[in-house]
Protein backbone atom coordinates (compact mmCIF):
# COMPACT_ATOMS: atom_id res chain seq x y z
CA UNK A 1 0.00 0.00 0.00
CA UNK A 2 0.97 3.36 -0.72
CA UNK A 3 -0.12 5.33 2.25
CA UNK A 4 -1.04 8.85 2.94
CA UNK A 5 0.56 11.93 3.42
CA UNK A 6 -2.01 12.91 6.03
CA UNK A 7 -4.31 10.56 7.45
CA UNK A 8 -8.43 11.38 5.97
CA UNK A 9 -10.32 13.23 8.54
CA UNK A 10 -13.81 11.43 8.68
CA UNK A 11 -16.83 12.41 10.45
CA UNK A 12 -20.80 12.02 10.72
CA UNK A 13 -22.86 14.93 11.70
CA UNK A 14 -26.62 14.52 12.99
CA UNK A 15 -26.86 11.46 11.21
CA UNK A 16 -30.64 10.23 10.58
CA UNK A 17 -30.78 6.87 8.75
CA UNK A 18 -34.16 4.40 8.59
CA UNK A 19 -35.57 2.08 6.06
CA UNK A 20 -39.10 2.23 4.20
CA UNK A 21 -41.68 1.20 6.22
CA UNK A 22 -40.32 1.48 9.22
CA UNK A 23 -41.93 4.37 11.63
CA UNK A 24 -38.90 5.36 13.50
CA UNK A 25 -35.51 6.11 12.06
CA UNK A 26 -32.79 3.53 13.22
CA UNK A 27 -30.15 5.77 13.36
CA UNK A 28 -31.70 9.40 14.53
CA UNK A 29 -29.35 12.27 15.06
CA UNK A 30 -25.96 10.97 15.96
CA UNK A 31 -23.06 12.59 15.65
CA UNK A 32 -19.45 10.35 15.02
CA UNK A 33 -15.83 11.78 14.93
CA UNK A 34 -13.58 8.93 13.81
CA UNK A 35 -9.98 10.02 14.33
CA UNK A 36 -7.65 10.05 11.64
CA UNK A 37 -5.33 7.35 11.13
CA UNK A 38 -6.78 5.22 14.04
CA UNK A 39 -8.97 2.22 14.14
CA UNK A 40 -12.32 2.45 15.47
CA UNK A 41 -15.03 0.00 16.26
CA UNK A 42 -17.88 -0.31 16.33
CA UNK A 43 -19.83 -2.73 18.39
CA UNK A 44 -23.40 -3.23 20.34
CA UNK A 45 -25.95 -6.38 20.07
CA UNK A 46 -27.63 -7.74 17.44
CA UNK A 47 -30.35 -4.83 15.60
CA UNK A 48 -27.99 -1.86 17.51
CA UNK A 49 -27.67 -0.35 14.68
CA UNK A 50 -24.10 -1.06 13.63
CA UNK A 51 -24.53 -1.98 10.27
CA UNK A 52 -26.92 0.31 9.13
CA UNK A 53 -24.36 3.04 10.53
CA UNK A 54 -21.70 1.68 8.55
CA UNK A 55 -23.63 1.82 5.20
CA UNK A 56 -24.64 5.27 5.70
CA UNK A 57 -21.20 6.30 6.81
CA UNK A 58 -20.22 4.60 3.14
CA UNK A 59 -23.62 6.31 1.95
CA UNK A 60 -24.74 2.47 0.86
CA UNK A 61 -27.69 3.60 2.73
CA UNK A 62 -27.84 6.94 1.79
CA UNK A 63 -29.18 9.06 5.31
CA UNK A 64 -32.20 11.18 5.07
CA UNK A 65 -30.51 13.49 7.23
CA UNK A 66 -27.21 14.73 8.73
CA UNK A 67 -23.94 14.74 6.92
CA UNK A 68 -21.10 12.66 6.87
CA UNK A 69 -17.64 14.25 5.38
CA UNK A 70 -14.14 12.93 4.22
CA UNK A 71 -11.22 15.26 4.41
CA UNK A 72 -13.62 17.95 4.38
CA UNK A 73 -15.93 16.92 1.78
CA UNK A 74 -19.34 15.91 1.60
CA UNK A 75 -20.01 11.94 0.67
CA UNK A 76 -23.05 12.38 -0.74
CA UNK A 77 -22.11 14.80 -3.31
CA UNK A 78 -19.27 12.41 -4.51
CA UNK A 79 -20.07 10.38 -7.80
CA UNK A 80 -19.52 6.88 -6.97
CA UNK A 81 -15.82 6.36 -8.83
CA UNK A 82 -15.04 9.80 -7.14
CA UNK A 83 -16.68 7.93 -3.26
CA UNK A 84 -14.78 4.88 -3.93
CA UNK A 85 -11.40 6.36 -4.41
CA UNK A 86 -11.59 7.74 -1.03
CA UNK A 87 -13.17 5.53 0.73
CA UNK A 88 -13.59 1.93 0.55
CA UNK A 89 -16.23 -0.57 1.86
CA UNK A 90 -16.04 -4.37 2.46
CA UNK A 91 -19.81 -5.47 3.16
CA UNK A 92 -21.01 -8.99 4.99
CA UNK A 93 -22.31 -10.45 1.93
CA UNK A 94 -20.33 -10.34 -1.39
CA UNK A 95 -20.59 -11.70 -4.54
CA UNK A 96 -18.74 -12.48 -7.60
CA UNK A 97 -18.87 -14.04 -10.91
CA UNK A 98 -18.61 -18.08 -11.15
CA UNK A 99 -14.75 -18.85 -11.85
CA UNK A 100 -13.31 -15.60 -11.16
CA UNK A 101 -9.75 -15.90 -10.37
CA UNK A 102 -8.05 -15.00 -7.05
CA UNK A 103 -6.19 -11.54 -9.50
CA UNK A 104 -9.22 -11.06 -11.08
CA UNK A 105 -11.17 -10.01 -8.63
CA UNK A 106 -8.32 -8.44 -6.33
CA UNK A 107 -7.90 -6.03 -9.62
CA UNK A 108 -11.41 -4.55 -9.48
CA UNK A 109 -10.47 -3.08 -6.68
CA UNK A 110 -8.52 -0.62 -9.18
CA UNK A 111 -11.92 0.69 -11.34
CA UNK A 112 -11.91 3.86 -9.47
CA UNK A 113 -8.75 4.52 -10.23
CA UNK A 114 -9.01 3.38 -14.25
CA UNK A 115 -10.58 5.35 -17.37
CA UNK A 116 -13.36 5.09 -19.50
CA UNK A 117 -11.92 1.98 -21.61
CA UNK A 118 -10.63 0.45 -18.10
CA UNK A 119 -7.08 -0.58 -19.08
CA UNK A 120 -4.91 -1.75 -16.42
CA UNK A 121 -1.32 1.00 -15.60
CA UNK A 122 1.54 -0.18 -13.99
CA UNK A 123 0.42 1.88 -10.77
CA UNK A 124 -2.92 -0.67 -11.09
CA UNK A 125 -0.46 -3.50 -11.57
CA UNK A 126 1.76 -2.46 -8.32
CA UNK A 127 -1.38 -1.97 -6.66
CA UNK A 128 -2.48 -5.54 -7.03
CA UNK A 129 0.63 -6.82 -5.92
CA UNK A 130 0.94 -5.00 -2.77
CA UNK A 131 -3.10 -6.12 -2.07
CA UNK A 132 -1.99 -9.37 -2.77
CA UNK A 133 0.86 -9.49 -0.55
CA UNK A 134 -0.24 -7.31 2.40
CA UNK A 135 -3.25 -10.13 2.68
CA UNK A 136 -1.03 -13.04 2.15
CA UNK A 137 -2.87 -14.51 -0.59
CA UNK A 138 -0.20 -14.63 -2.88
CA UNK A 139 -0.08 -18.90 -3.00
CA UNK A 140 -3.98 -18.10 -3.85
CA UNK A 141 -3.52 -15.83 -6.75
CA UNK A 142 -4.14 -18.20 -9.45
CA UNK A 143 -6.83 -20.08 -7.83
CA UNK A 144 -10.69 -19.44 -8.57
CA UNK A 145 -12.39 -17.16 -5.75
CA UNK A 146 -15.10 -20.50 -5.24
CA UNK A 147 -12.54 -23.20 -4.40
CA UNK A 148 -11.18 -21.33 -1.66
CA UNK A 149 -12.68 -22.00 1.94
CA UNK A 150 -14.73 -19.11 3.44
CA UNK A 151 -11.58 -17.99 6.00
CA UNK A 152 -9.62 -17.90 2.46
CA UNK A 153 -12.43 -15.86 0.39
CA UNK A 154 -12.74 -13.25 2.93
CA UNK A 155 -8.57 -12.24 2.76
CA UNK A 156 -9.34 -12.00 -1.20
CA UNK A 157 -12.36 -10.09 -0.72
CA UNK A 158 -9.91 -7.68 1.90
CA UNK A 159 -7.55 -7.29 -0.97
CA UNK A 160 -9.61 -6.55 -3.10
CA UNK A 161 -10.95 -3.61 -1.38
CA UNK A 162 -6.87 -2.60 -0.24
CA UNK A 163 -6.29 -2.08 -3.78
CA UNK A 164 -8.95 0.59 -4.28
CA UNK A 165 -5.73 2.29 -2.00
CA UNK A 166 -8.40 4.35 0.08
CA UNK A 167 -8.22 6.99 2.75
CA UNK A 168 -10.63 5.43 4.95
CA UNK A 169 -11.92 1.85 4.96
CA UNK A 170 -14.78 0.47 6.34
CA UNK A 171 -15.40 -3.11 7.21
CA UNK A 172 -18.64 -4.64 8.19
CA UNK A 173 -17.97 -7.68 10.62
CA UNK A 174 -15.10 -8.84 8.53
CA UNK A 175 -14.29 -11.72 11.20
CA UNK A 176 -17.45 -13.06 11.93
CA UNK A 177 -17.91 -16.75 11.25
CA UNK A 178 -14.00 -17.07 10.44
CA UNK A 179 -12.09 -20.18 12.34
CA UNK A 180 -9.36 -18.04 14.61
CA UNK A 181 -6.65 -18.43 12.45
CA UNK A 182 -8.30 -16.53 9.50
CA UNK A 183 -9.68 -14.31 12.43
CA UNK A 184 -6.27 -12.93 13.63
CA UNK A 185 -4.99 -12.83 9.96
CA UNK A 186 -7.99 -10.35 9.50
CA UNK A 187 -7.01 -8.37 11.88
CA UNK A 188 -3.42 -8.13 11.91
CA UNK A 189 -4.10 -7.01 8.78
CA UNK A 190 -5.89 -3.94 9.75
CA UNK A 191 -3.24 -3.26 12.45
CA UNK A 192 -0.63 -2.86 9.74
CA UNK A 193 -3.00 -0.47 8.22
CA UNK A 194 -2.93 1.55 10.73
CA UNK A 195 0.97 1.39 11.48
CA UNK A 196 1.90 1.08 8.60
CA UNK A 197 -0.01 3.57 6.30
CA UNK A 198 -1.80 5.29 8.44
CA UNK A 199 -5.51 4.45 7.26
CA UNK A 200 -8.37 5.19 8.88
CA UNK A 201 -10.47 2.64 9.51
CA UNK A 202 -14.03 1.86 11.48
CA UNK A 203 -14.95 -1.87 11.58
CA UNK A 204 -17.69 -3.91 12.79
CA UNK A 205 -17.00 -6.48 15.54
CA UNK A 206 -19.17 -8.98 17.55
CA UNK A 207 -16.18 -9.66 19.40
CA UNK A 208 -15.79 -7.44 22.16
CA UNK A 209 -12.60 -8.81 22.94
CA UNK A 210 -11.36 -7.89 19.62
CA UNK A 211 -12.64 -4.42 19.51
CA UNK A 212 -10.57 -3.86 23.08
CA UNK A 213 -7.44 -5.56 22.04
CA UNK A 214 -7.42 -4.27 18.30
CA UNK A 215 -8.90 -0.64 18.74
CA UNK A 216 -8.15 2.68 19.22
CA UNK A 217 -11.42 3.63 19.86
CA UNK A 218 -14.66 1.76 20.34
CA UNK A 219 -18.19 3.04 19.95
CA UNK A 220 -20.97 1.35 21.67
CA UNK A 221 -24.13 1.25 20.56
CA UNK A 222 -27.68 0.35 21.69
CA UNK A 223 -30.98 1.14 20.24
CA UNK A 224 -29.65 2.77 17.09
CA UNK A 225 -28.30 5.33 19.98
CA UNK A 226 -24.67 5.68 21.03
CA UNK A 227 -23.91 4.81 24.21
CA UNK A 228 -20.45 5.33 24.79
CA UNK A 229 -17.59 6.50 23.07
CA UNK A 230 -13.79 6.78 23.68
CA UNK A 231 -10.82 4.46 24.34
CA UNK A 232 -11.52 0.46 25.21
CA UNK A 233 -10.33 1.25 28.42
CA UNK A 234 -13.03 3.60 28.78
CA UNK A 235 -15.30 1.82 26.95
CA UNK A 236 -15.59 -1.43 27.75
CA UNK A 237 -16.20 -2.48 31.36
CA UNK A 238 -18.35 -4.42 33.08
CA UNK A 239 -21.10 -1.94 33.52
CA UNK A 240 -21.48 -1.35 29.51
CA UNK A 241 -21.59 -4.92 29.11
CA UNK A 242 -24.31 -5.37 31.27
CA UNK A 243 -26.36 -2.21 30.32
CA UNK A 244 -25.38 -2.69 26.21
CA UNK A 245 -25.31 -6.32 26.05
CA UNK A 246 -27.39 -7.44 28.91
CA UNK A 247 -24.44 -9.86 30.31
CA UNK A 248 -23.20 -10.06 33.84
CA UNK A 249 -19.25 -10.23 32.97
CA UNK A 250 -16.21 -9.74 35.11
CA UNK A 251 -14.11 -7.55 32.81
CA UNK A 252 -9.72 -8.36 33.49
CA UNK A 253 -6.81 -6.71 32.46
CA UNK A 254 -4.04 -8.89 31.18
CA UNK A 255 -0.47 -9.43 29.85
CA UNK A 256 -2.56 -9.88 26.50
CA UNK A 257 -4.90 -7.21 26.85
CA UNK A 258 -8.55 -6.75 28.16
CA UNK A 259 -10.82 -10.31 28.64
CA UNK A 260 -14.31 -10.54 29.51
CA UNK A 261 -15.67 -13.47 31.43
CA UNK A 262 -19.51 -13.58 30.75
CA UNK A 263 -20.84 -15.18 34.00
CA UNK A 264 -25.02 -14.72 33.51
CA UNK A 265 -27.47 -12.81 31.25
CA UNK A 266 -29.28 -10.09 32.66
CA UNK A 267 -33.12 -9.79 32.28
CA UNK A 268 -34.11 -6.01 30.56
CA UNK A 269 -35.06 -4.94 34.20
CA UNK A 270 -32.24 -5.51 35.70
CA UNK A 271 -29.43 -4.18 32.65
CA UNK A 272 -31.58 -1.05 32.78
CA UNK A 273 -31.04 -0.82 36.37
CA UNK A 274 -27.09 -1.53 35.82
CA UNK A 275 -27.10 1.38 33.37
CA UNK A 276 -28.29 3.82 35.94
Amino acid sequence: MTGNDDSAEFRATDLVIGYPGLDDPVIDGETIEVPPGEITALIGPNGSGKSTLLGGLANQIPPDDGTVLVDGREVASMESKELARHLGLLAQQNTSPDGISVENLVERGRYPHQGFFGSSTPEDEQAVDDAIELAGIEHLRERALDSLSGGQRQLVWIAMVLAQDTDVLLLDEPTTFLDLHHQLDVMTIVESLRDDSEMTVVVVLHDVEQAARYADNVVALRDGRVHAHGSPADVVTADLLADVFGVDAAVLDTEYGRKIVPLDPLDSRESEEAGE
